[in-house]
């Protein structure tokens, strides 16, 4: 008999008369699984329990040693969650179907046959999430009897995203859909006007995920009675979820170096990261912005809270509290990199949740940003976040937790200060307050498109509301750059322009000049391989070509070339900046481009009609273009509820690739692959599979 709960009111409760008793062999929730499942939409869980999402009704059967008589009969379905449960505190609920008795969750009986009692039990929409067990006491003359502990009764709780009650409710059908039960997603990188995609599964409904995401708080030592708090949950999980200060689930590495661990561009998926961490109770090796992001947004729809992966792209790091990013120029208006420190990430992806803010004044609930990436600490620790997303774009950065840093992060200006050769003072002779947080991207429900929620952190550049929001920041000791140095005369641009991983190309300078007299411009053009954090690994190109222009008129200067490929790093970009002094007036222009470089394609067909319950054969071609052996490729193929990860390593590969894998079909899935050559050139593809 299990010991009694601490603060129970059932042990007052006496009856009289022959004592109805629990068949302990038949109390069970798998009877009413069918039930259940579909109406919690939990129905894609592998569990062997009952998974359920509070604030609605779900039912059990209970079978005692007679048939039940509610008017001599008293009985009570116990629920328990922690090592120390107290009525007071919400971790023991006992729910009498007694219409006389009230409970923290509702109780009633549904139906009564027999032996068999049909209890409909409807948790608190505020209720601790997590994993109960279940008793059922029964009241005797002798006093209280309970069942005894049978793990197979367990239950899991959930936040409930479809419950008016719930902080998470989310009333959007399709963004729900999305948010919460759509197991695989796209990750946007690259550059904001030549975009690529990361096919991830998140796999929140695969076995042991749902334990692994309760394991990850009880590794943060999170209070039980915390965990039905949303706010508190995230926040949390922000922190856990990178292993700076607590031995959280990923190591970060920006090195290049990845011989004790994974490359975090091998990664397609976050079931194995988080079964490798709950299994081994060590952080697993390694992680950049994205696998936070992906492994993060897994977290949080396994729990029930909706969450997406957004991506911001040129992100500012601001670590010192302003919103200006540093670019220092010598007196003839060459950038001069040893003074120059500060970077803007070519992208960053963080999260975000769906919730009330009841912490903040009304209308800055609902979306919420996150960010597992340990960029800065916050009240001590590596973590970031909630943050309204509509306190962001209204500047209300004084509201919990860390909107500053998110809101420097898509509103910095980039200022380019001439350095003064007589006294070394440094004066701003360009702002670009444009640059950073050019495009803000997370997918389209429902379809395996990108949608711009710029506007949703963020008014229209120049706009009269976006002056009033730096204002308001500014109060907040957010600090910019005041000065508005005269627009020069001449005009910079670089055009766009694609290019494949191996081709050659031709950068190239458009100049106007609309003054009435003409201009020379001496011009410094650099280009630089890049890692995706901004961070220069090394310079290919160097040119320093005059340029003349006539009154009002245009000119296109060819800006050369170079050899990149020796310099590659890994998710390598081509960042260029030419900055020019007009001679006769002094005046600094300046031009920036990051160029991403287009990967070759991987393919996967499966063979046949995809049919469930059936096995089928799935073949990973890719053919090498380049004109060298590509050494140490790793392929990996994985897809939820289809296939688990799968590797395949090849050494020196000159030409085409074939690895032909069995999987089963239990239901409609993505597969996502990729390819990746020494950790530099990564290449990826998903192939949505539909019943047939």
């Amino acid at each position: 008999m299990a010991s009694s709960p601490r603060n129970a009111p059932w042990s007052q409760i006496m009856m009289t008369g022959c004592p109805m008793l629990v068949n302990q062999h038949e109390h069970s929730h798998i009877n009413t699984y069918e039930v259940n499942t579909p109406q919690h939409s939990t129905h894609l869980y592998a569990s062997d329990h009952l998974i359920v999402r509070r604030g609605q009704e779900f039912q059990l059967k209970v079978t005692f040693d007679r048939p039940y008589k509610p008017s001599d009969d008293q009985f009570a379905v116990e629920f328990v969650i922690g090592g120390s449960p107290q009525y007071s505190k919400g971790t023991y609920i006992p729910v009498s179907v007694a219409k006389d008795r009230q409970s923290p969750w509702a109780g009633r009986v549904v139906d009564s046959t027999d032996n068999v009692v049909t209890v409909g039990i409807t948790p608190a929409p505020d209720c601790i999430v997590g994993k109960w067990r279940t008793y059922v006491a029964v009241v005797t003359p002798y006093g209280i009897r309970r069942t005894r502990r049978d793990e197979s009764r367990d239950l899991y709780v959930l936040f409930n995203a479809w419950a008016t009650g719930d902080s998470v409710f989310l009333d959007d059908a399709d963004e729900r859909e999305e948010c919460v039960l759509n197991e695989v997603g796209v990750i946007y990188h690259g550059a904001y006007d030549d975009m690529s995609e990361r096919p991830w599964n998140f796999g929140q409904f695969d076995y042991g995920v749902l334990d692994a995401c309760l394991f990850i708080m009880d590794k943060a030592a999170m209070p039980i009675t915390n965990r039905g708090d949303a706010i508190k949950v995230a926040r949390k999980a922000s922190a856990m979820l990178n292993s700076h200060d607590d031995d959280g689930v990923l190591v970060g590495n920006w090195s290049g170096d990845y011989t004790y661990g994974v490359a975090p561009t091998s990664w397609t998926g976050s079931t194995e990261i988080l079964l490798n961490y709950s299994s081994s109770k060590t952080p697993v090796c390694y992680a950049q912005c994205w696998v936070y992001a992906a492994v993060f947004n897994t977290f949080l729809r396994c729990l029930g809270i909706p969450a997406r992966v957004v991506t911001n792209f040129f992100s500012a790091h601001d670590n010192d509290g302003n919103l200006k990013t540093d670019v220092i120029l010598d007196e003839n208006g060459r950038i001069d990199k040893h003074r120059t420190k500060d970077s803007i990430w070519n992208y960053h992806c963080w999260n975000e949740c769906y919730m009330s803010r009841p912490d903040l004044p009304q209308g800055f609930g609902g979306w919420q940003a996150v960010d597992a990436t340990p960029q800065e600490t916050s009240d001590g620790i590596y973590r970031c976040g909630p943050a309204s997303v509509q306190a962001i774009k209204h500047g209300q950065i004084c509201f919990p937790f860390d909107a500053p840093f998110l809101f420097a992060e898509v509103n910095s200006d980039v200022v380019f200060y001439s350095r003064n050769p007589r006294d070394g003072t440094l004066e701003p002779v360009k702002v670009n307050s444009s640059h950073v947080g050019r495009m803000v991207v997370t997918k389209v429900p429902g379809q395996d498109a990108r949608r711009d929620i710029t506007d949703q952190y963020k008014f229209p550049e120049g706009s009269p509301e976006e002056r009033t929001v730096l204002e308001k920041a500014e109060e907040y000791g957010c600090h910019r750059e005041k000065a508005t140095p005269p627009e020069a005369d001449v005009e910079l641009d670089m055009p766009l322009m694609e290019v494949r991983v191996g081709d050659d190309f031709e950068l190239k300078l458009e100049f106007n000049n609309t003054s009435d007299q003409a201009r020379t411009v001496d011009v410094y053009v650099s280009g630089n391989v890049v890692y995706y954090t901004g961070v220069t690994s090394s310079e290919f190109l160097f040119k320093t070509p005059r340029v003349i222009l006539d009154p009002k008129k245009g000119r296109r200067v060819e800006g050369g070339g170079g050899d990149y490929m020796r310099k590659l790093v890994e998710q390598a970009n081509l960042h260029f900046i030419a900055t020019g002094k007009v001679k006769e007036t002094g005046q600094i222009i300046t031009s920036m481009r990051v160029v991403t470089l287009h990967t070759p394609k991987l393919s996967v067909e499966v063979s046949g009609l995809a049919k469930v319950s059936e096995e089928m054969m799935v073949t990973v071609e890719f053919t090498n273009p380049f004109k060298f052996n590509l050494e140490d490729v790793y392929v990996r193929v994985e897809g939820p509820g289809v296939m688990p990860p799968k590797y395949k390593h090849y050494r020196p590969h000159r030409e085409m690739l074939r690895w032909c894998t069995e999987a089963h079909y239990p239901q409609p899935s993505v597969l996502c692959s990729n390819g990746t050559w020494c950790w530099l050139i990564q290449v990826y593809h998903f192939t949505r599979l539909i019943d047939h």
